[in-house]
């Protein structure tokens, strides 16, 4: 995931000017003196920075929201490691696309439906979600294996996903910018008392619950969400935030391939009718690498991603190695403390890094 690419410092947001000096092994911790002058509304952004992604004489500078590194016969890109605040200004929710799953809350729960290919995907989705979480956990009780854990469910639609989840013992939230979608989810999970105490719905979208729920949930689930958002980076970002540190985030989608446009479109919604016409936006697919970028970019290290292949004559889905169609991805927040020696002081404007530099390194750097 780590491109070669041009370094530059222009058009950003955060003003500053970085020196850093290395030398030694790579495993030497680095040394490194800083200054930078922050924009008020990037206060809140916590400098970490790992020792390791330095080598010899190298060139620190922030743009924007990624770090690039200048060594002296190299020059690489990094994303920056840890995660900027979600921007509750800004929306992810395109509009359109709430109008056509309104049209369409009251078909949620027939198996047969529109939704039938969803009903059949629990069968991959949930045992995914399950097994990989229970890699986090020590001991798990039988038959609740999930108990104790919170989930957030973006995008729950009726609440096809939440449910399950909620019947494994977790504690599951589930969230839809669709009023009439929660409404039918309330209404289905009203004749379960089980569920009804462990699952909650709530008609709202990510952005509006980011800063009443930063670092509340062990999980957040956004299945068959992502190639519906207007804004993926910022989905992303929100879904970081909202995540514990070591927490997991799932996600099912579908690849943007010359493929995936032929039978998830034209296909599926023009020629079969499987889905909906005008479900889905071909632009707004995204491929597994493109995905992983975002999701690395935001403090989310990628642990599996896996294809799911959906037979439409026998309504099954299957995984495969294939992701050209559809996919799932597990991805876990990372945990980045600010490496020892590197202090930053002040409430407002300056803020700077005490460490000592190598007067070679400088030497060299003036070259």
């Amino acid at each position: 995931m780590w491109g070669t690419r041009k370094l530059s410092s222009s058009r950003s947001p955060l003003l500053g000017v970085f020196k850093s000096g290395c030398w030694g092994t790579q495993a030497d911790c680095c040394l490194l003196t800083t200054s930078a002058v922050y924009l008020p509304n990037q206060l809140s952004c916590t400098l970490q920075i790992k020792p390791w992604v330095f080598s010899e004489y190298r060139i620190m500078w922030f743009k924007s929201y990624r770090m690039n590194f200048a060594c002296l016969n190299t020059m690489k890109s990094y994303r920056y490691p840890w995660t900027r605040p979600c921007s509750t200004s800004r929306t992810t929710v395109d509009g359109s696309e709430v109008n056509t799953f309104r049209t369409l809350a009251h078909k949620w729960w027939d198996e047969q439906g529109v939704y039938a290919p969803l009903h059949s995907m629990n069968d991959l989705r949930v045992p995914f979600i399950r097994d990989n979480l229970l890699k986090t956990i020590a001991n798990h009780r039988p038959g609740k294996p999930l108990s104790g854990m919170k989930i957030l469910d973006v995008g729950c639609g009726g609440g096809l996903l939440s449910e399950p989840l909620g019947r494994l013992g977790a504690s599951v939230i589930g969230i839809d910018p669709v009023d009439e979608n929660i409404k039918t989810a309330q209404h289905h999970k009203s004749f379960d008392p089980v569920l009804d105490k462990r699952v909650e719905y709530r008609a709202c979208s990510l952005e509006e619950i980011v800063e009443e729920t930063a670092e509340t949930f062990d999980a957040v689930v956004a299945s068959e969400v992502v190639e519906h958002v207007i804004d993926l980076e910022t989905f992303i970002q929100c879904c970081c935030q909202v995540l514990k540190p070591g927490g997991s985030l799932f996600i099912t989608t579908i690849n943007k391939t010359q493929l995936s446009y032929a039978l998830g479109i034209v296909f599926s919604e023009r020629i079969a009718g499987i889905v909906p016409k005008g479900t889905h936006t071909w632009e707004k697919f995204v491929s597994p690498e493109n995905l992983e970028s975002i999701l690395e970019s935001n403090g989310l290290s990628v642990q599996t991603v896996v294809g799911m292949i959906y037979n439409p004559f026998s309504g099954y889905w299957h995984l495969s190695e294939n992701t050209s169609l559809n996919y799932a991805a597990h991805a876990v927040k990372q945990e980045h403390p600010v490496p020892a020696g590197f202090v930053v002081k002040g409430d407002m404007g300056e803020h700077q890094a005490d460490v000592s530099t190598s007067p070679a390194a400088h030497g060299e750097l003036k070259k």
